[in-house]
Parts: structure tokens; C-alpha cells; sequence
């Protein structure tokens, strides 16, 4: 298991490394000068020059990758080029209310879809079931920002029950802020994780060790929670281990339709300004999450079958 993780640790961070490096050649792709942007079009030439030279964009691209990498490993993220605070001071600020965002869209969705995917499988080929399959396809076919739209008028706007915009002021507040742009980006996942549980449960449930179980004399319900749930969930949270990098693009739109502080506006925001290091900084943070999220999902898998340990 050890050997096993340290391979995954190793892998993710080459998994960073390459992420980094193309985003930082895609960023010297696009037209524009950043100085000449941040300054405006009325700064001399001079003055231009000089502040080129102050983001390091006058030396080559693989010195400035090279630099930006030996930063990282100083803990620096660089400087804001125009409030000339830390990057690492600003992304961590923004993080926390995206990472609240997912962790809250993934909490409901997958209690949701646990539960609609282990009632459709026990309850197969009845009403019940198809009415469930036809709600879980409609759901998954439903982009976020869609649903973010609709979700503004019916509940903000038409009927006034919750807040659209902002993230809000203390837990109570916060938590009533959360709820509209929570279930925009979790909705859909309702109906993967549902789909994909019910094809595991109703796979699972024809294998020779429940079999023997119910041979045994135990109830169904104890041998769905220990001998069935346990293994149909394992697809699910390799799902959601892949599908973070998807909830991070999902929450991107959701938070500039809320006007939400978080990561994803940042670097909406970030990308209109030519704001290099705080482009840089913000995804180098996300791409880690998002590669710590998928060796956790694994490690996880692991730990719920003991074929995988053993595997390792």
C-alpha cells in the first residue's frame, strides 16, 4: 500500500509539473502584450519595457518556467502585479469558499444518488425505477451554468425565497447563500452517481458471496449495507475522484452567474487582466487539489474492497 501511494505521489506531481508548464506556454500563445495591458495603451515605452522586465517576461520561456518552479519550491507564488501583494495570500483567500462550494455539492448529490441508485436496483423494472432512470438522464443532460440561470429566476427572482447573489455574512447566512449555487453544480451528478450505483448494485447482486449470505439467513438489509452498497459505491467514488477537476470548471460559471467570491472568479477575472501570476498561482493550487482528490478517490477504493489491496 505504501508502494502503491508513493507511485500515485509520485505521478501526481509529474501530473503538476506538465500542467504548469503548458499552461504557462498557452498563456505566451495568446495575443497581447500583459505590460502594455496592465499600463494601458498611454505608457511609454520605457516604462513598459521596465515592467517586462519586473515579471521576468524579457527572459526566455523555459527561464521563466524554470524560475516560477524554483518559486514553488521556496513556497512563493509570486506577487499580484497590481496591488503587489502575494499571490499565495490571494488564492488562499478565494479557495476556501470554492472548496465549500464542491464539498457541498458533493455532499448532497451523493447522499441523493446513493439512495435513488440503491432503491432502483432493489426495485428494478418497476414504476418507480424507470421514473427514476428518466430523472437521472434529464439531470446529467443539464449543464450547471443552466441550471444556475434557472435557478436564479424561479427561486431569486420569481418566487424570492433565497439569495443570488454573494456569498453572505456568518454560518447561518453563508449556509442560506450556498444552497442556490450547491444544487446548480450538484444536480447532474445526482444522476451519474444514481446510474452508475444502480448498474453496480444490480451486478453485485447476482455474485456468489451474496448468494451465500442470503443461504445464511441474513437480512436483506444487512446484506445490502455489508455485502452489496459497499462494493457498488467503489465506481461512484472513483467518479467523483475523476470528476473534481469537472465540478471546479462547473463552479467556474456558477460563481460569476452568483457573483460569488472563489477561486473561479479569480481566475475569470485573472485571465481578463493578463494577470500572469495570479493565473499561474491559482491553477497550480487547483491542479494539485484536483490530482489529490483523484489519489485519494484510489486509496479509498482500495481501503472499501480488499481485492484492490491486494491487488497492490
Amino acid at each position: 500500500m505504501i508502494y502503491y501511494a508513493t507511485q500515485r505521489f509520485l505521478l501526481s506531481l509529474l501530473i503538476v509539473i506538465v500542467a504548469i508548464s503548458l499552461l504557462t506556454l498557452m498563456l505566451h500563445v495568446v495575443p497581447g502584450d500583459p505590460a502594455t495591458m496592465i499600463l494601458g495603451p498611454r505608457a511609454t515605452p520605457e516604462l513598459i519595457e521596465k515592467t517586462r522586465v519586473a515579471m521576468g517576461l524579457d527572459q526566455p520561456l523555459p527561464v521563466q518556467i524554470v524560475t516560477f518552479f524554483g518559486r514553488i519550491l521556496h513556497g512563493d507564488l509570486g506577487t499580484d502585479v497590481f496591488t503587489g501583494r502575494a499571490v499565495s495570500d490571494i488564492v488562499f483567500e478565494q479557495l476556501p469558499y470554492t472548496l465549500v462550494l464542491i464539498a457541498a455539492s458533493i455532499l448532497w448529490s451523493s447522499i441523493l444518488g446513493i439512495v435513488l441508485g440503491c432503491y432502483s436496483a432493489l426495485r428494478a423494472g418497476t414504476w418507480l425505477d424507470t421514473l427514476s432512470g428518466i430523472l437521472s438522464v434529464g439531470t446529467i443532460s443539464i449543464p450547471a451554468f443552466v441550471m444556475a440561470l434557472y435557478a436564479v429566476l424561479i427561486f431569486a427572482v420569481s418566487l424570492g425565497w433565497l439569495p443570488a447573489i454573494g456569498a453572505g455574512e456568518g454560518f447561518f447566512d453563508e449556509a442560506i447563500h450556498l444552497i442556490l449555487p450547491a444544487f446548480a453544480i450538484g444536480i447532474s451528478w445526482v444522476g451519474y452517481i444514481a446510474r452508475m450505483v444502480r448498474a453496480s448494485m444490480l451486478e453485485v447482486m447476482g455474485a456468489p458471496h451474496v448468494r451465500m449470505a442470503r443461504s445464511f439467513g441474513l437480512t436483506e438489509a444487512r446484506i445490502v449495507r455489508a455485502y452489496i452498497l459497499r462494493i457498488a459505491v467503489q465506481p461512484a467514488v472513483t467518479l467523483l475522484g475523476t470528476g473534481v477537476a469537472h465540478l471546479f470548471s462547473a463552479a467556474v460559471f456558477v460563481e460569476v452567474i452568483f457573483a460569488r467570491p472563489g477561486i473561479g472568479a479569480l481566475i475569470v477575472s485573472s485571465v481578463n487582466e493578463r494577470n500572469y501570476p495570479i493565473i499561474l498561482g491559482a491553477v497550480l493550487v487547483t491542479t494539485a487539489i484536483i490530482v489529490l482528490a483523484t489519489l485519494l478517490s484510489d486509496l479509498i477504493v482500495a481501503l472499501l474492497d480488499p481485492r484492490q489491496r491486494e491487488a497492490l
